[in-house]
């Protein structure tokens, strides 16, 4: 039987993490303490998770909310791959916890980890090309159980689930979306890769990709490859390409205003 484990204790941000650019400084570390921390007990494995409320809504007397919030689903790097589920939120809570962002796009948000020794689909992101598993992964498997859980929990409105990622992540939004193109309103998968030969399931999901043109860890025609693709069929792709950024291409991507407008625009 699947099990939510919930702390009723909020996680003090550390001060070790990165120090980010002027977009993010507006928030302090202490803002962390937003994110709850939970875990996922799933059939083959626990999945420690983070759990943002948008700023106006009611825990305490959840029969008052009658409005319903998107869903921001957020996946992580390689490097915050692990089970303390802190380091996941090193480059999306500041950004997605900027007073602009927290005012004008009111939402929920899941921040899932991935263990140590897997990933959210697993392939060699340094390849030119992969092809998609035939099964999902039991880490995405997770995710997907752990957003209907909170779907019935809280006043998700399923119309707005969005999701992003980057890299490792970038490669597990690509993958989901392909197997779960009706579950999303809109995706930005940033540095990521995907199996060109699934562009045809997506070509009615609006997706927004990035990644840099110096990106040495993963390769930006990953990213190009598969907007080409989605383009044959006439999909609702866009795509921004930094011309002189490496692998870091999410601190553009999220700074971006313009693309949360359209994220928060995007419906089913």
């Amino acid at each position: 039987m699947k099990k939510l484990i919930t702390s009723p204790f909020l996680w003090l941000f550390l001060g070790y993490i990165f120090p980010f650019n002027n977009f993010a400084q507006d928030k302090k570390y202490k803002d962390y303490e937003l994110f709850s921390r939970h875990i996922f007990e799933g059939k083959q494995l626990k999945m420690p998770y983070r759990w943002l409320i948008p700023p106006d809504f009611d825990t305490l007397n959840q029969q008052k909310n009658i409005k319903k919030y998107p869903l921001i689903v957020f996946l992580h790097g390689a490097g915050e791959r692990g089970d303390n589920n802190l380091v996941p939120l090193t480059h999306f809570a500041p950004y997605i916890l900027t007073e602009n962002n927290r005012q004008k796009h009111p939402c929920f948000v899941l921040v899932p980890q991935c263990p140590k020794d897997k990933k959210w689909i697993e392939t060699d992101w340094k390849l030119d090309a992969h092809t998609q598993p035939e099964a999902i992964s039991e880490v995405l498997k997770n995710v997907i159980e752990i957003i209907q859980i909170m779907e019935e929990k809280y006043p998700i409105d399923t119309k707005k689930i969005y999701i992003t990622g980057l890299s490792m992540g970038g490669f597990g939004v690509w993958d989901l979306i392909t197997r779960y193109p009706k579950k999303f309103a809109a995706a930005v998968p940033v540095c990521g890769g995907a199996d060109e030969k699934t562009a045809k399931k997506i070509k009615k999901l609006p997706v927004w990709a990035f990644h840099g043109a110096l990106d040495k860890v993963v390769k930006p025609e990953r990213s190009r490859n598969m907007v080409e693709a989605i383009k044959k069929t006439k999909g609702n792709i866009r795509y921004t390409e930094y011309p002189n950024v490496q692998h870091d291409s999410w601190k553009q991507a999220y700074q971006d205003e313009n693309m949360w407008k359209w994220l928060f625009e995007q419906s089913k």
